[in-house]
């Protein structure tokens, strides 16, 4: 059984870990320079500065910890796509590998869209390097659609991607 919650401070390194591991597994903390990214890297392990400004939940599957996620609700300075008021982002989503493939992603997705519809929001828009196809198809699952319009660059040799959601 998945569970989403809010994270409790004592979790806070774990959650921040399960994300690293995530992106460190398939690479995707690997510059195009071939160096690791260090900055990036640190920022989805502090959990305590995005709880400051957002919404970090967890997701357990069978009560272990295995999974992690930033929400951007209105409002939230972590918000990089959503500029209107009637939209919502997540970030920084990561499932632990050895938990891939069990619908963690799939329960986080959903959560974000539900929490979305609560909060009056007509759209949720995310932000993905062009690598992620994993991501993509869990994410097309759930009814988002590439926006091209949407893609940018956070830093030089950085590619973003958009996708949204209409709710």
């Amino acid at each position: 059984m998945i569970t989403i919650r809010p994270v409790r401070p004592e979790e806070y390194a774990r959650a921040g870990e399960v994300v690293v591991a995530a992106y460190e597994a398939e690479d995707y903390l690997r510059l195009t320079d071939g160096s690791y990214d260090t900055r990036y890297a640190a920022m989805l392990a502090d959990v305590a500065s995005r709880v400051a400004k957002s919404d970090v939940l967890v997701a357990e599957l069978d009560g272990e910890l295995v999974g992690s996620f930033t929400w951007c609700g209105h409002g939230s300075p972590m918000r990089e796509l959503a500029t209107r008021d009637d939209q919502g982002e997540f970030r920084m989503l990561g499932v632990d590998p050895s938990a891939a493939g069990r619908g963690v992603a799939s329960a986080m997705v959903r959560w974000c869209l539900e929490r979305a519809a609560q909060e009056g929001l007509s759209e949720v828009v995310i932000s993905s390097l062009r690598e992620m196809r994993p991501a993509h198809r869990v994410y097309e699952r759930h009814g988002f659609v590439r926006r091209r319009d949407l893609d940018w660059s956070p830093l030089p040799g950085t590619q973003l991607i958009g996708f949204s959601r209409t709710l």
